[in-house]
């Protein structure tokens, strides 16, 4: 039996962007967090390096300022970096209120560590396991909130509009859910929605990402008219562990930051050859260095040897690193370990303002399902967490001041299934899905060409036609709604990678090699698209 819920504010997504809006809602508000796996599924838990922030005297706000637009290759957005570092210092010392075990040093300073692309030590961490002292800390804090009812199994699937149900006033009033303890669907209606639901990596074939990041809420908010920004920047994480048993297992880049090196097969650095910063060059760059020698040699991997430092040392800043090499028979402390490329980081997303507020009215998007203007073409080192903290709390602030409380929520109409059958062909989603990752990985990659975006576009159209057809016909399941959404993201990244004819950060060209003289965000909605014929 479905139901029909009702909250004051409705977050969909439990990590740290989702569950540090929840606590800093005041206890009058009445809100649900909604996660479709487990509370703690999301990427905040596998996050290794830290949360950039201003915390050192020998730092500076301007500094890190110029280390993210340096990083961000022109698009970064000035309001939106300078108002993220200027509550960055704010941001950690709620954490450090909340308990977060970070890493102190012998003087019982909070230790700092310097990762790629960054001029300072402002990386404040738990030893290699930041994400996971973050989420259990929020996690255990949201549990002790009576205002915070957490629910989980709970995945959603689209959002619901006033303009949908024909109303004059626009506006978000919730959205439809797969309740997977019921195999229901259930509407949630509340007074403000937050899309809290993290990135689309999945939609590449390698990926250091848990299997939930498939682009749920930009999916959502680009089906409900909400503009999607520079799609095109996906930043792919240079060092992912390479091993057949090791299913996207992230190595820092804080590996680098104390000293890694990067190896060639025969053992001989290389990455001066391409940036004069060689390992503490952006993440972009190093990427492409090893995609490029990896390709050159015919490489199945390159490797990164952090044993020329004490045992000791290793041990106690990377445990985490260290037991599960050990795990797969790698001694990081006498041993390179072998790395490859992997998506890691969505850089665009749906368009806000630094409220966290879409285009929507009462629909806000916060954390790496948001395009804030923070990262332009390439996400710095350790923002991302900061962004999810600062966009969150700011979201949380103007929710506080603007929600009506006494305004009648409107009625969702109950979800109609009676046109559907259940599918007895499983094995086409399953076979979509690996189409629709592999020719993202081959053709939308690190390196891209105009020839390989038109081969995607076209293999994109024609999926995602199928995948609709599919949707109309048969009851919705967790991995149906998951490639629903992934296929709408991948066609505005292709779309996206299309309309850029320069190469910028993340997105590298061969048919157009150099940087445009001026910098321009790539922004996009199904409307418009449809109006070029690109959809």
């Amino acid at each position: 039996m479905s139901q029909s819920l009702t909250y004051d504010v409705l977050i969909i997504g439990s990590g740290a962007a989702g569950l540090t809006l929840g606590l800093s809602l005041p206890d009058h508000i009445q809100a649900a967090v909604i996660s479709k796996d487990t509370l703690d599924a999301g990427s905040t838990r596998w996050a290794q390096g830290g949360v950039a922030a201003v915390l050192d005297d020998e730092d500076s706000v301007e500094a890190h300022i110029n280390d993210t637009m340096t990083a961000g290759a022109g698009l970064c957005h000035d309001a939106a970096v300078r108002f993220t570092v200027e509550n960055s210092t704010a941001a950690i010392q709620w954490l450090i209120d909340l308990g977060v075990p970070f890493t102190r040093d012998a003087e019982d300073h909070f230790h700092l560590t310097r990762e790629g692309g960054h001029s300072a030590r402002r990386i404040i961490h738990a030893a290699d396991a930041t994400g996971h002292a973050i989420s259990e800390t929020l996690l255990e804090k949201a549990k002790q909130r009576k205002n915070l009812t957490l629910l989980q199994d709970y995945i959603a699937i689209d959002l619901i509009t006033r303009e949908k149900l024909g109303l004059s006033e626009q506006g978000c009033i919730g959205g439809y859910f797969l309740n997977n303890r019921t195999g229901e669907v259930d509407s949630i209606t509340a007074r403000a929605t937050v899309l809290a639901t993290g990135g689309a990596s999945k939609v590449y074939l390698y990926t250091s990402n848990p299997d939930g990041a498939s682009g749920d809420g930009i999916g959502m908010a680009w089906r409900a008219g909400c503009r999607v920004a520079n799609m095109e920047f996906n930043q792919f994480h240079p060092t992912c562990l390479y091993h057949p048993q090791a299913k996207s297992f992230l190595i820092t880049e804080a590996v680098r930051g104390e000293g890694g090196k990067l190896l060639l097969p025969n053992g001989r650095r290389f990455m001066d050859r391409f940036d004069k910063r060689a390992e503490l060059a952006p993440r972009d760059i190093v990427a492409r260095a090893i995609d490029h020698e990896m390709k050159r040699l015919g490489a199945d991997c390159l490797f990164l040897d952090i044993s020329h430092k004490p045992a000791e040392f290793i041990k106690e800043h990377f445990p985490t690193i260290y037991e599960r090499c050990l795990e797969l028979g790698i001694d990081i402390t006498k041993d390179p370990i072998p790395v490859v490329p992997a998506a890691h980081y969505t850089c665009g997303g749906v368009v806000t303002d630094n409220a966290g507020r879409t285009d929507i009215s009462r629909l806000y998007a916060i954390g790496e399902t948001a395009s804030t203007g923070l990262h332009g073409a390439n996400r710095l080192a350790s923002n991302s967490l900061l962004e999810c903290l600062v966009f969150a709390r700011a979201a949380a602030e103007d929710i506080t001041a603007t929600i009506d409380m006494s305004r009648e929520l409107e009625t969702i109409p109950e979800w109609d299934s009676s046109q559907v059958t259940d599918s007895d062909e499983d094995v086409v989603i399953a076979h979509n899905w690996d189409e629709l990752r592999r020719f993202m990985w081959d053709y939308v990659g690190i390196v891209r060409t105009t020839k390989r975006l038109l081969r995607a576009k076209h293999r994109v159209t024609l999926l995602r036609e199928e995948i609709q057809e599919f949707y109309g016909n048969h009851k919705v399941t967790n991995d149906l709604l998951e490639l629903r959404n992934l296929v709408d993201v991948a066609e505005v990244i292709i779309r996206s990678a299309l309309l850029r004819k320069e190469s910028r950060g993340l997105h590298y060209s061969r048919d157009y090699p150099h940087a445009l003289p001026r910098a321009f965000d790539t922004v996009v909605t199904a409307k418009y698209l449809k109006e070029l014929g690109h959809l």
